[in-house]
């Protein structure tokens, strides 16, 4: 996530298993409810001989598939596999869907034992950890053309480009429009206009923060989320202090203001946070109970299944200096082997994925998410993207992806939202929060 993407990103984005798959997949549409009308204008668009479908042959072949799932995602397997399966008959995925948050990287270490699948589906900060290990395969230029030009930013090393960015998600407050506007609230800028509305409405008895600290991996999506406006937009490379020995947790004002937000946090949400799930969350929050939560796009599936007239907004978590920035988050990122014997196959679910803008569309409605894929605008309506276009018109939207490639996941944050969570139970101290997080140094790097 590098600052200059931002113009470039948003101009364009703001305008607008096996054959049983591996998720859920009855939580909304099915993907046959969307046809592919696309396939036999991908196949004359691909008459130059530089795709996938140039090579169609009846040879059938299964690609392996490691799927790191967001919260919003599972589901999509089932869209693909309908569409491959009109487009191209003679592939076949096998799926195998894991949380992302948890679970991906462990998957992803072990195979590298083992060797890789032929497709893995992570995030876009997962390429800065595996491609220098020589393990992914470049993405042919075919396919990267149809995707917006600043999604091959932070998937580039070296200049070669291991990634094809798909979506991509928006984190910040969500708020209850209708419970703003009754209350007299403005969107506040300041720290002090945060604490206005949260007094008013301890004194009227509504919940300020909606919150499922049980699960730690919101505890350590919103701490990057405070890191960003409070740390990384202030010091760009403060994670690469961090491994030089220059700064640390527990002498940098800043991180440690970043951590205390989490206390803000607890201490204006429900009291049986630490057993709320997200999803009996996000309903506390359309009905009513709570005026705010810190999140990302990931809610607005649940806010809009809950009630489909739900009206919310999003604005950035003021910072200590009042110049916070909203977050952007390149999503949905198809990685490919090196090893790979299907090279060739392996492009044509590529072609799928980039030319059928018909299951694009799908897909983004389906996750509620915004594209990352040129001429392909999603059709859901999102109460919160008037507030998304004011932040990108200001110039204050910030990729995420500068505070994940210099403070991994895996290993460093998730870890460093357990500690915080001990802390916020009263299990550890502060200062033992702190610390925890300074001797995880040597894992806070992808290398």
């Amino acid at each position: 996530m590098k600052k200059k993407v931002v113009s470039v990103l948003l101009a364009a984005v703001m305008v607008m298993g096996m054959a049983a798959g591996c998720g859920s997949g009855d939580s909304g549409d099915t993907a046959a409810d969307t046809q592919n009308d696309n396939g036999a204008e991908s196949s004359e668009s691909d008459a130059d001989g530089e795709s996938a479908g140039d090579t169609s042959s009846s040879e059938k072949v299964t690609l392996s598939v490691l799927a790191g799932q967001s919260t919003t995602d599972a589901g999509i397997e089932e869209f693909i596999d309908e569409a491959l399966a009109e487009q191209y008959p003679e592939i076949t995925l096998e799926w195998e869907c894991v949380d992302w948050g948890n679970d991906f990287q462990p998957k992803m270490q072990q195979y590298m034992q083992s060797g890789l699948p032929d497709i893995m589906i992570g995030k876009a900060q997962d390429v800065a950890t595996y491609a220098p290990k020589g393990v992914l395969a470049e993405i042919d230029s075919t396919y990267l053309d149809r995707g917006l030009d600043a999604a091959r930013e932070n998937v580039t090393v070296d200049g070669k480009t291991y990634g094809l960015v798909y979506n991509a998600l928006y984190q910040g407050v969500y708020y209850n429009k209708q419970m703003f506007k009754d209350n007299g609230w403005e969107v506040p800028e300041t720290q002090e206009d945060l604490q206005k509305i949260i007094d008013d409405c301890n004194a009227k008895g509504i919940t300020p923060f909606a919150s499922h600290m049980v699960d730690t991996w919101s505890i350590g999506n919103v701490t990057m989320q405070f890191m960003m406006n409070d740390v990384f937009n202030k010091d760009a490379e403060w994670g690469d202090k961090f491994r030089n020995g220059e700064v640390s947790f527990s002498d940098s004002k800043e991180a440690q203001t970043a951590y205390q937000y989490n206390k803000l946090i607890y201490d204006n949400t429900f009291p049986e946070t630490f057993s709320t799930e997200q999803t009996d969350c996000d309903a506390k929050m359309v009905q009513g109970e709570a005026a705010m939560k810190v999140s990302g796009s990931w809610s607005i599936q649940n806010f809009l299944d809950i009630d489909e007239n739900f009206e919310f907004g999003i604005f950035p978590f003021p910072n200590q200096t009042g110049d916070s920035k909203l977050i952007f988050e390149p999503n949905i990122t198809i990685m490919t082997s090196a090893q790979s014997e299907h090279q060739d196959a392996i492009n044509k679910v590529l072609d799928v994925l980039t030319g059928n803008k018909d299951l694009a569309v799908q897909i983004l409605d389906y996750t509620k998410t915004a594209s990352m894929l040129k001429d392909v605008t999603p059709t859901f309506t999102n109460p919160s993207q008037e507030d998304i276009d004011k932040y990108a018109a200001d110039g204050r939207i910030v990729d995420v992806t500068l505070g994940n490639n210099q403070l991994v996941w895996g290993g460093f944050q998730e870890e460093n939202a357990k500690d915080i969570a001990a802390w916020l139970q009263g299990d550890e101290t502060f200062e033992d929060c702190l610390k925890a997080s300074d001797d995880r140094v040597e894992a806070s790097s992808a290398n």
